[in-house]
């Protein structure tokens, strides 16, 4: 196993997140704008190592999760489930603490957070987030902006690395 994973494997809540250098969280309704080639092999591989992934109802209704290769989480208020076609996708109407704790009773441990801003917050106020895998990319002029400085202050030992323009974080919580 490559070394960049190393430190993900001893987690069990990660926030897995790719923003544009201007903190960027979506171009044009989803996350591909701010993506890159080197971000997407990265997010792609790491995801195959979680036991399921929690996602917000817009995350589910913008991005691609129609298909998985593990369990899928949306949380919502609706309920109606936007990934029906997904047969390891499910539709709770819980808190995101809730849904996490749940999810991890139910598939295990290791869940990957891709949602929005709002759960990944939630998670993190409530310290329930282990591990932030923070792709950085060279695009700007996106929405849904964070600062990526103030998420990375919640974690105390980060390494980094490029590829192709794209910065990786890998921040832990010791």
């Amino acid at each position: 196993m490559s070394e960049k994973f190393h430190i993900l494997l001893h987690m069990t809540v990660t926030v897995t997140l790719v923003v544009g250098a201007d903190g960027s969280t979506s171009l044009d309704g989803n996350s591909a704008g701010v993506s890159s080639k080197a971000d997407r092999s990265t997010f792609l591989a790491r995801r195959r190592l979680a036991d399921c992934i929690v996602i917000g109802g817009k995350t589910a209704r913008s991005e691609p999760y129609h298909r998985s290769p593990v369990p899928v989480v949306v949380i919502s208020r609706s309920l109606i489930n936007p990934l029906a076609d997904n047969r390891l996708a499910h539709c709770w109407n819980l808190s995101p603490e809730d849904a996490l704790t749940r999810a991890q009773k139910i598939f295990g441990e290791n869940v990957h957070i891709e949602g929005g801003t709002a759960i990944v917050s939630a998670l993190i106020a409530a310290n329930r987030v282990d591990a932030l895998e923070l792709s950085v990319t060279e695009v700007t002029g996106g929405q849904n902006k964070i600062d990526i400085e103030k998420l990375l202050a919640y974690f105390n030992f980060a390494q980094e690395y490029s590829v192709d323009g794209t910065r990786f974080i890998s921040a832990r919580i010791n």
